[in-house]
């Protein structure tokens, strides 16, 4: 999501609460919510790249993130669509005013992260998401990624406090930010930390602005956060997926298939596409290892991560490209690694000694004797070409016969002039 470069004076909201309710909810936006919301689009039926990367169906004999709820902070989710029916909950709209749930969505961005953390399987549909067995708690804090002329509308930062902060209190493990920005704003570092005090692991999408130059990324850069970039099929960092010591993963980001509003799937580019399927490792890992913190959990994705182009530890890729077999499965230990062993050489064998010196020697002597002998080969083949020719010359000095003498040239007088003199030269000549 392309986020705030300004910000916008907070938007008043109800200060009641509504309860959480788990059962589908019907997603048609309030009336006048949306101004131009987007249509439903065809299914996608092949199987995306991203998931045939991460090998989700293994991942799945071991855990579905079944148990767990993970916050989408965004533009709402849509309840409704076939893949995410029975799985996203009412949640709550902290962009309008009034008691609104957030299980809608106008522009399909929040749909599609949703789609990638918890989508389920349906069929003749390739896609699904990381952690179909979670459950999706939408906290709507933007309703539109673009203005009427293509340029990111600023997000609120006391909504998307807000919203983290209900996530926490509503009990999502997991809460997903797929946005970003310049600014370090006092309310969202404090709810990030109210998050944290609440056991909730925040993921979030590093940025898209790479290509301007250097720059920070909040919430990414918050400590404890993890901080998503994104890559392309060929595992290569897209030029726009920023750089710096806030990236901890990457996850694919290109390309990548999410489902719209109502119906349907596209493609997305952007990190704000490579968070979600981090937060759905994330759900995996916290569903079979309920006992792990979220600082735990965290340290557990990073530290099963495959790896990436950069190395480990890189500003470019983080710790590597997210994994959740092998978060889900790899057996961890705190302890340090054991000591090696010093290196004991045994004592030599006497007679192994006398035989490998015996082998030294012949072998000394045998390229000793081949060096004399490719010495005499030579002195003979001179001897053999130059003994006849000394018999013949009756050993005389032979003579070089002297070059043909090169015929006289006119030299040129001192000065010679191509073209005649001028005037004044002429009478001084007469």
């Amino acid at each position: 999501m392309k986020t705030p470069t300004a910000v916008l004076l907070a938007i008043a909201v109800a200060v009641a609460v509504p309860s959480v309710s788990a059962g589908p909810a019907s997603a048609a936006p309030p009336a006048s919510a949306c101004r131009d919301p987007e249509p439903g689009r065809p299914a996608i039926a092949d199987l995306p790249w991203a998931q045939q990367l991460l090998d989700l169906p293994s991942a799945w004999r071991h855990s579905t993130g079944a148990g767990v709820v993970v916050a989408v902070v965004d533009s709402g989710v849509d309840a409704d669509h076939p893949q995410l029916r029975g799985r996203v909950l009412a949640g709550r709209d902290f962009f309008l005013v009034g008691d609104l749930r957030g299980n809608f969505d106008c522009v399909s961005h929040g749909t599609a992260v949703g789609s990638i953390i918890a989508a389920r399987s349906a069929g003749g549909v390739g896609f699904r998401g990381v952690a179909p067995g979670a459950r999706i708690l939408p906290v709507r804090i933007t309703d539109r990624e673009l203005n009427d002329q293509g340029e990111p509308i600023p997000i609120d930062p006391a909504a998307v406090a807000r919203g983290i902060r209900y996530a926490a209190d509503r009990g999502a493990k997991v809460i997903n930010l797929s946005l970003s920005g310049y600014g370090d704003f006092p309310a969202v570092r404090n709810a990030v930390r109210y998050a944290q005090s609440k056991d909730a692991l925040l993921v979030a999408a590093v940025g898209n602005r790479q290509d301007s130059g250097p720059t920070a990324s909040f919430p990414a850069a918050y400590p404890g956060v993890l901080g998503v970039g994104a890559i392309d099929i060929a595992g290569a960092r897209p030029s726009g997926s920023q750089v710096g010591d806030y990236v901890d993963l990457v996850a694919p980001g290109t390309r990548v298939v999410g489902a719209t509003r109502v119906r349907g799937h596209t493609y997305h580019d952007g990190t704000s596409f490579a968070a979600p399927f981090v937060a759905g490792a994330a759900a995996l890992v916290r569903s079979a290892w309920p006992e792990l913190t979220a600082e735990q959990t965290a340290q557990r994705l990073m530290a099963t991560a495959a790896p990436a182009r950069g190395g480990r530890s890189s500003r470019e890729y983080g710790a590597g490209v997210v994994d959740p077999y092998r978060a889900v499965t790899e057996g961890l230990s705190e302890r340090d690694p054991l000591a090696m062993p010093e290196v004991v050489l045994p004592a030599p064998d006497p007679e192994a000694v006398r035989v490998a010196a015996w082998w030294d020697r012949t072998s000394a002597s045998a390229k000793l004797g081949a060096g004399a002998g490719a010495v005499a080969l030579a002195l003979a083949a001179v001897l053999a070409w130059a003994l006849p020719r000394g018999r013949r010359r009756r050993w005389l000095p032979g003579r070089a016969e002297l070059p043909a003498a090169a015929p006289p040239r006119d030299e040129p007088p001192e000065e010679i002039f191509l073209f005649p003199p001028p005037p004044v030269e002429e009478r001084t000549r007469s």
